[in-house]
């Protein structure tokens, strides 16, 4: 399916009500969600816990990464699965998971906090990628080499976010960088600790970090520009069932809690955009996928 097909689609089945949400507790009082960490730290743990609250259901959170959060939804090993990337065509393991939306998460650059670059360009972000630009002196920083961190594999939301929009080729390598294992995690860990590295990551975690995030073609990843689109790496984050039509009760009261006025405003005192209140993004990202699948996302744009 063409990507702008796969979000026309998302922006019309977002199906679950969003009125006003009246759950009777059902028997089995908890909810197993697992996942995207970057989709926890975003929002899930006050989203658990306004439920919780509300309805007396413990939301119980673990991690395991958006390829796990969804092939386990998929299979019905857990309740709810959380992802930061869509749902991959041809992988069987993949094919009966259902996405649903809740909110937007930017993907921010981060370095060490001493080191003295504040701003980068997409272009540079690129060729430092491809091995192309390795010296911090030539983004006006010290004479010291450039030190990439990138997580191995091609299935993590990040990875796969960046591979789509930056290079349009998701099977894009990346010569030089030090690839870390397991999740995000251990990229942000890699980058606090090393003055001369660099790595890609989402907002909602990179602000737990004590590492400097950097202005993308001079715009902060602000709550404001992420809800705008000025800033321009962004991706949605969802909330993974086992099909539509066969998630449990219990799942369909939470899904429709998340995405509630009062689910909305825990998530963006979280800190994070609701999917609905940007939900002119959808159709900015479908123009920048269609523009990445041409020529790759903003290959000018010089240095802020």
């Amino acid at each position: 399916m063409h990507r702008s097909a796969y979000y026309l689609i998302l922006l019309l089945t977002i199906s679950f009500s969003t009125a006003g949400v009246s759950v009777a507790k059902p028997q089995d009082s908890s909810i197993l969600w697992a996942g995207c960490g970057i989709t926890k730290k975003a929002f899930m743990a006050e989203l658990a816990k306004a439920y919780e609250k509300k309805t007396g259901i413990k939301v119980n959170l673990k991690g395991g990464g958006a390829t796990k959060g969804i092939r386990n939804a998929s299979k019905g090993a857990i309740d709810i699965g959380g992802a930061c990337r869509p749902i991959i065509e041809g992988h069987p393991e993949e094919r009966g998971a259902y996405q649903v939306p809740v909110a937007w998460d930017a993907l921010v650059v981060i370095v060490h906090p001493d080191n003295p670059v504040d701003s980068i360009s997409v272009s540079d972000l690129k060729n430092i990628y491809l091995g192309k630009l390795k010296n911090w002196k030539e983004l006006g920083g010290p004479n010291k080499p450039i030190e990439l961190y990138v997580r191995r594999g091609k299935f993590s939301g990040v990875g796969r976010t960046l591979r789509e929009l930056v290079f349009a080729n998701f099977d894009q390598g990346f010569p030089g960088a030090k690839y870390i294992e397991r999740s995000s995690g251990p990229v942000e860990k890699g980058v606090q600790k090393n003055k001369f590295g660099i790595g890609t990551t989402g907002i909602s975690s990179a602000k737990r970090r004590k590492v400097k995030i950097l202005k993308l073609n001079g715009k902060e990843p602000s709550y404001e520009n992420i809800k705008s689109g000025s800033y321009v790496l962004y991706r949605p984050l969802y909330l993974v069932t086992k099909g539509r039509a066969s998630a449990d009760q219990k799942v369909k009261d939470f899904i429709t809690f998340a995405l509630s006025r009062e689910g909305r405003a825990v998530i963006k005192a979280a800190g994070s955009v609701p999917y609905s209140d940007a939900i002119g993004l959808v159709m900015k990202q479908i123009e920048q996928y269609d523009d990445a699948t041409d020529k790759g996302l903003f290959q000018t744009g010089g240095k802020k």
